[in-house]
């Protein structure tokens, strides 16, 4: 079954959405989600080049992966394939392949990870402390792509910076405890925030009877989670250009995609418009507000042969010392759910 989610625009946004708005993306009987269209010129084409990035990521040889990987981080900063574990099975997932970015560069452009100060605070917790690792400027497809990937993770949390003035109105009417502006000061402020690139392997006849097994329902431990639709890239080397064989995959992808549990327990595919972004409540948001409930969810990959499914998620989330619940700071709150996840 196939769902619309609640859409409004960037404008709209700015102007203040009605209570009966977010009652409806968040709320009890909700989805959990919201979609935003109107955003800025750019983000059209910076979508369509980092997503095919991704690609030109996944295909490096295995001498310049090593280069991105970060075992010291739980393989959560740069490249990671293989060290997740499968929701049904316990088993590596080799399904898909992740580029896990710091975003701490939205607060101050020459910061690739939480300040030294942090740092230091949290010398044990590398998963969000430790700097980026980007692939050199001269491998093909990857020229500008830490230009396009910055730039691209600065308009989805300057547009989450607006989904989250809006929840702290309504937050605060409904909880007169809960800090003024919180949600949105954190979504701006933090160094802690991450981006992770979904690369979703082509995947053979068998892996597809076994596809529900290794989808990974799971919900996010972010306060909100910025998505964009996935671009769907044929990686076999046809001669057709690039915009023809971009259209007729996605027109086979009829149930790929992401799927929500909603309030009710049944499994709803929500479709995100190219030109659009959506927004999830995570577990963060559910502790720290009361209110919005964290989204269960996850993803099926394609189902044509030779066909990536490629996407991005911006998870926003506090810094490591703000607290999350009575007992627990984002770190410990985090880092309890990343061993529920992550082999050691």
């Amino acid at each position: 079954m196939e769902t619309k989610p609640v859409t409004v625009s960037l404008g709209e946004l700015e102007q203040g959405l009605s209570f009966s708005t977010l009652e409806s993306a968040f709320g009890d009987d909700s989805l959990g989600i919201i979609v935003v269209s109107g955003l800025p010129a750019s983000f059209h084409n910076l979508r369509r080049k980092v997503l095919h990035s991704v690609s030109a990521l996944a295909s490096l040889p295995a001498e310049e992966i090593a280069k991105l990987e970060v075992p010291e981080a739980m393989w959560l900063i740069g490249w990671s394939r293989g060290k997740e574990r499968l929701s049904e099975s316990g088993e590596p997932d080799y399904n898909k392949g992740s580029y896990y970015v710091n975003c701490a560069f939205h607060k101050d452009a020459k910061l690739e990870g939480p300040p030294a100060e942090m740092a230091k605070r949290f010398p044990n917790l590398q998963t969000y402390t430790h700097a980026n690792v980007w692939p050199a400027k001269h491998l093909p497809g990857l020229e500008s792509f830490e230009a396009d990937c910055k730039q691209l993770c600065n308009l989805i949390i300057d547009v989450a910076a607006q989904v989250a003035r809006n929840c702290d109105a309504y937050i605060s009417a409904k909880n007169s405890s809960y800090e003024p502006n919180f949600l949105q000061k954190m979504v701006q402020n933090s160094t802690c925030t991450k981006a992770r690139l979904l690369h979703y392997y082509p995947i053979d006849n068998k892996t597809v009877a076994l596809q529900d097994l290794w989808c990974g329902e799971h919900t996010d431990h972010s306060c909100l989670t910025g998505l964009t639709s996935a671009l769907y890239i044929d990686e076999t080397n046809s001669s057709e250009n690039d915009t023809e064989r971009a259209n007729k995959v996605q027109a086979t992808q009829k149930n790929s995609g992401l799927y929500i549990r909603d309030r009710k327990g049944e499994s709803v595919k929500v479709s995100i418009p190219e030109d659009c972004l959506a927004f999830q409540s995570g577990a963060a948001l559910e502790a720290i507000s009361g209110s919005f409930r964290a989204v269960p969810h996850y993803v099926r990959g394609s189902t044509a042969p030779h066909v990536a499914r490629n996407t991005l998620a911006v998870f926003c989330q506090p810094d490591l010392d703000e607290k999350v619940n009575k007992s627990e700071n984002f770190a410990q709150f985090s880092e309890r759910i990343l061993k529920q996840n992550h082999e050691s």
